[in-house]
Order: C-alpha cells, then sequence, then structure tokens
C-alpha cells in the first residue's frame, strides 16, 4: 500500500531531493498475526529463512505468528527474530522485484529495526542478523525477572516538557528515569524503575498530556539493560562487519554510518542509550531525502515522518512514504 503525506510548516535551506528513497524498519509493536507467511508459502528461500530463524532461536516462530495469540507474540524472546525474518524476507523480495539498478540512498531501523537495515545495506549477513537479535531477544526478557522496570509513551507534550518530567519524577521517585526513544517532537518514550514511570505518567496527564505504558517486558534503552548489554557484546564483536552498500542512520546519534566498524560501534552502544528517532528522520530530510519505504509488516514508522518534519520542511511540501507489508504490496508496487 502506498500513501503521500502533506506537511505544512517553517521553510529552511536543505540539500535538494535526492530523488532516492530512505528505507525505513520498524522494530516491536511492528508485528501482526500471519506476518510473513503468504510471502514465504510462495517463495522457498523466504520459507527456509523462517526455519533458519526457529533453528537459531530453538523457537518455534512459524506457529507463534502465524497460528498464535497476541500474548505469545508480545514475547521479546520470539519477536526479535521473527520479525527480523519478516522485515529481511520482505526487503529481499523488494529488491529482487525491482531489480539491480535500484539502490536506497539510505536505510534505519527503529531500535530491533536497526538490524535488518544492516542487513539490507550488507553490514551483516541474514545468517549473523538472527544469530545477533535471537540472542538480543532472550538476553532483553530475561534482564528484567522481577518486572522493576517499564516503559511508557508520553504524547501531546514536546521534548522539553517531557525533559522536565523525568527529572521530576526521578528526583520524587529516587529511581532511575529516562527519556528512551525520541519518537516525534510530540512523542516521547520514557524508561526506567516502574514507579518512576508510573509517576512520569501521573505528571503527563497534569500537563494535559498524555502517558501510555507499554507492554514490554522491561526498560529497553537505559542502564537498566546493562548486564544484557555486555552479554551481548561479544557476539557483536565476533561478528563480521562488512562495509555498507548505501549508509546506515543510527539510532545512537541519528547520523549515518559508512564503514562496518563504525556502525559495530554504534551497536554495542544501543541497547543502554535513547533512540534519537527524530533527528534520525529530519537527518536523513536535510539530506535530501522526501521519500521512505517503510518495510515492516505493519505501518508505525511512516506515521511519524510528518510531524518530525514541523519546523523544518519546506511550506506544503509532499514528502511520500510507501509500505511494504506483504508479497501482495511487493507485487502490486509501482516506483
Amino acid at each position: 500500500m502506498t500513501h503521500t503525506q502533506t506537511v505544512e510548516a517553517t521553510p529552511v535551506e536543505a540539500a535538494p531531493d535526492c530523488g532516492r528513497p530512505a528505507l525505513i524498519f520498524a522494530g516491536q509493536g511492528s508485528q501482526a498475526a500471519g506476518m510473513g507467511r503468504d510471502l514465504a508459502e510462495a517463495s522457498a528461500d523466504a520459507m527456509n529463512y523462517w526455519k533458519e530463524g526457529e533453528r537459531i532461536s530453538g523457537l518455534p516462530l512459524r506457529e507463534i505468528y502465524w497460528e498464535g495469540d497476541e500474548a505469545a507474540m508480545s514475547d521479546t524472546r520470539a519477536l526479535q527474530p521473527a520479525l527480523t525474518v519478516a522485515n529481511v524476507n520482505l526487503w529481499r523480495a523488494l529488491s529482487e522485484r525491482l531489480g539491480p539498478s535500484f539502490k536506497p540512498f539510505a536505510a534505519a531501523g527503529h531500535s530491533l529495526g536497526e538490524y535488518s537495515a544492516l542487513a539490507a545495506a550488507g553490514v551483516l549477513s541474514p545468517k549473523s542478523v538472527l544469530e545477533i537479535t535471537s540472542l538480543r531477544g532472550r538476553l532483553m526478557a530475561e534482564a528484567d525477572p522481577e518486572g522493576k522496570g517499564a516503559m511508557a509513551a508520553i504524547v501531546k507534550l514536546d521534548m522539553d516538557a517531557v525533559t522536565d518530567i523525568v527529572e521530576q519524577a526521578a528526583a520524587e521517585s529516587g529511581a532511575l528515569l529516562v527519556a528512551a526513544n525520541r519518537n516525534t517532537p510530540q512523542q516521547t518514550v520514557v524508561s526506567g524503575a516502574r514507579e518512576a514511570v508510573a509517576l512520569a505518567v501521573q505528571k503527563a496527564k497534569e500537563r494535559k498530556g498524555r502517558g501510555v505504558e507499554l507492554k514490554v517486558s522491561g526498560a529497553f534503552h537505559s542502564p537498566m539493560m546493562a548486564e544484557a548489554n555486555k552479554e551481548l557484546a561479544p557476539l557483536l564483536e565476533k561478528a563480521t562487519w562488512n562495509t555498507p552498500r548505501f549508509p546506515v542512520y543510527c539510532n545512537v546519534d541519528g547520523k549515518p554510518v559508512h564503514d562496518g566498524e563504525s556502525a559495530r560501534k554504534s551497536l554495542l552502544r544501543q541497547m543502554v542509550t535513547p533512540v534519537f528517532w527524530v533527528d534520525l528522520i529530519r537527518n536523513l530530510y536535510l539530506a535530501g531525502v522526501r521519500w521512505w519505504m517503510e518495510i515492516s509488516p505493519r505501518a508505525v514508522l511512516g506515521k511519524m515522518v510528518g510531524p518530525s518534519m514541523a519546523g523544518i520542511a519546506a511550506q506544503s511540501e509532499n514528502l511520500r512514504v510507501d509500505l511494504i507489508d506483504s508479497l501482495t504490496g511487493i507485487l502490486n508496487y509501482a516506483m
């Protein structure tokens, strides 16, 4: 499916339209029942990638996502390798259909989705991203067995207001709290100790904002993931990191990497640092991107493009956002 957004904001000087799309891959929260099934049943390669994901993770991924319930699909252990399989399969099928002349301007992925972006750019092999995301999912699921951590999305408040809320809630609760995912200028996810997150939600409501606690197994992208991050590091160090075929814009600072070593260093920090998604999208715009391809089982990131342009996009500028979510979408896709 394809939709076009029109954004009205204050004009600023930016690079000319580069004429090529940026690929964006969603992370946790973009899973959908039956994801990837149509493509796998039409392609032996796609089906084999699901089977490889099951061998590496030790989990019945197809059973969970093609026949399971929502609770099973939300389990971080299964979700991370399964969504990686779905995303990478979508990209490989789309790339094959568009042919060798098609080259994106850049790629990026939100949190877990960054691994799919690295696979698309050839930085990591499809097998390697499965090995890493399978371990990452298990470590993140087991990082907080007592359920001390939580996350919440704060919406309808700007970043300055959320920063103030985070500081107040941390001080009053005496517990850890950070602004973890800066998704749009009016949507920030906070992460930390459960009592501090609950207090932040309360304070957001007092300011006429809204806070929604997320169904996650811990305080992701915060120092509470330090032990999990430490345990993941040896596998990241051991992996083969290739030169990207096109730049990959990274979560930790919103900036592109152009070599494998820089990508590795970025991923070594990703689990415990904030996701600067709004900065990343704006940096792509300033580099000339006006066209985004969201490769994901469900629309999530494309909805953030327009709001992220507030204050920097040219007046009444058309920004194209295409969702590639299924085999049907690929077969019907028109450049």
